[in-house]
C-alpha cells in the first residue's frame, strides 16, 4: 500500500483535511484559493460597475439628445430610415473603390517610405545630395495638407495637359495620398532603422557581410519589426483619408452619399457613409491594438531584439 505524504503547506483543493490529488502532484493551498477566488470576484465586481456606469451614461446622453429642443428636426435630416435604407445599397458599392485604393496606395505608401527612409540613412559624403532630397521630401510633405495635395494633384495636374499623364481621378487621388502617407511612412521607417544600436551593423560587418547585407538581413528586419505597431495607426488613417478623393468626382462612399445629399437635401447619407468607414476602420484598429500590446509584452520578456 502506497501511501501519499502531504507536502508541509500544502492543502487539498476543496479544504476538507485530505489528502491530495494524485494526478499531478500539486494541490494548491488554502490561502492561494482564496487569493485567486478574492480576484474573481473583483473582477466580477469592476465588470458590473463598469456597465452600469456605462447604462447610466448612454441613458442620461440619450435623454439629453431626445429631450432637445432641435431634435425633431434634426432626426429628420441627419437620422431618416428612409433615406438610409436608400443611401446604403449605394455608399456599400462606392466603398468598394476605397479598398482598392487602400490595397493599392497601401502597398504603394510602404515600398516608397522605405526607400526615402533607407536613403535619409544612406552613409558617406556622396550620398549627400540623395540624404537632402529625402530630407526635403519628407518635409515638404508632411507640412502640405493632404486636402491641399489633392487639390493641386488632381486639379491641377490635368490642368496641364501633359501628353500621356491620365486625368483619371482615381489614380490622380491615390498618388496624392502615395505622396503625403510615403512621407509619414518613411519617418517611421527611419526612427526604426536608427532605433537598431550600431553594434548590431558592426558585427554583421565583422561576420563578412557588406554594408548592404547588414542592411537587407540585420538592420531592417529589427527595424520594420519595431514599428509594426505606427505603421498600421498610417495605414488606418490612410483607410479613413481615402474619402478624399471624391472631391476631384471619383464615386466613392463619400461621393455616392454626396450625391444623394445633393439631390434630397437631407444629411443621412453622410451619416451612413461615415458608420460604414467606421466599421471598417474598428477591425484595424482593434487588430493594431492587439499587436502593439503582443510585441510589448514579447519586449516585456525579452522576446523582441
Amino acid at each position: 500500500m502506497t501511501v501519499v505524504k502531504e507536502e508541509p503547506g500544502r492543502e487539498d483543493a476543496d479544504g476538507d483535511g485530505g489528502t491530495p490529488d494524485a494526478d499531478d502532484g500539486y494541490v494548491p493551498s488554502r490561502r492561494r484559493l482564496d487569493r485567486e477566488r478574492y480576484k474573481r470576484d473583483r473582477a466580477r465586481r469592476a465588470t458590473a460597475v463598469a456597465a452600469l456606469s456605462t447604462l447610466v451614461t448612454a441613458v442620461v446622453l440619450y435623454l439629453v439628445v431626445v429631450n432637445a429642443p432641435g431634435w425633431p428636426r434634426t432626426k429628420e435630416t441627419f437620422f431618416s430610415a428612409e433615406y438610409a435604407r436608400e443611401a446604403f445599397p449605394k455608399v456599400l458599392e462606392g466603398l468598394w473603390l476605397n479598398v482598392r485604393l487602400l490595397l493599392i496606395c497601401g502597398v504603394a505608401v510602404l515600398v516608397l517610405g522605405m526607400l526615402i527612409a533607407i536613403a535619409r540613412t544612406l552613409r558617406g559624403p556622396v550620398f549627400f545630395p540623395l540624404r537632402a532630397l529625402a530630407a526635403a521630401y519628407t518635409d515638404f510633405f508632411r507640412g502640405l495638407p493632404l486636402i491641399i495635395n489633392l487639390m493641386i494633384v488632381v486639379l491641377g495636374v490635368p490642368a496641364l495637359r501633359l501628353q500621356g499623364v491620365t486625368v483619371d481621378p482615381v489614380l490622380l487621388g491615390g498618388t496624392a495620398l502615395t505622396l503625403t502617407y510615403s512621407a509619414y511612412v518613411a519617418e517611421v521607417f527611419r526612427a526604426g532603422i536608427e532605433s537598431v544600436h550600431p553594434s548590431q551593423r558592426a558585427a554583421a560587418r565583422s561576420l563578412g557581410l557588406t554594408n548592404r547585407q547588414a542592411l537587407r538581413h540585420v538592420v531592417l528586419p529589427q527595424a520594420v519589426r519595431r514599428q509594426v505597431p505606427p505603421l498600421l495607426n498610417d495605414l488606418v488613417s490612410l483607410q479613413k483619408d481615402t474619402g478624399l478623393v471624391s472631391i476631384g468626382g471619383a464615386v466613392d462612399a463619400v461621393r455616392a452619399a454626396d450625391i444623394i445629399v445633393g439631390r434630397s437635401l437631407n444629411y443621412t447619407p453622410y451619416i451612413v457613409a461615415g458608420l460604414v468607414f467606421v466599421a471598417l476602420t474598428i477591425p484595424m484598429t482593434r487588430f493594431t491594438d492587439w499587436v502593439t500590446a503582443r510585441m510589448d509584452r514579447q519586449r516585456a520578456q525579452g522576446g523582441t531584439t
